[in-house]
């Protein structure tokens, strides 16, 4: 993963990470469940956007490397990418 990408995402994290805790203290002093449940949605989509911007850096900057170097393996980075998308729910 590229160095742009990499921080980008551990920042990211860093703020889902006191996103978390917020939440995990809300189930402790039995916040309003609706609540909770829209904190836990929020941190669900902050994750899907870490998920897009490691991808992004993975596509650019490993991908598009190994496909381009001789003898690559294409078949199997198309596999592996494929494979990331049959997980998502």
């Amino acid at each position: 993963m590229d160095e742009s990408a990499k921080i980008s995402a551990a920042k990211r994290l860093a703020i889902i990470r006191g996103h978390l805790n917020k939440v995990i203290d809300m189930v402790s002093d039995d916040a309003y469940c609706p609540d909770v449940i829209h904190q836990s949605q929020a941190i669900q989509a902050a994750l899907k956007n870490v998920d897009e911007i490691i991808l992004h850096g993975h596509l650019h900057h490993c991908v598009l490397k190994d496909i381009h170097e001789k003898g690559s393996k294409k078949e199997k980075l198309i596999n592996e990418i494929l494979d990331v998308f049959s997980k998502q729910t």
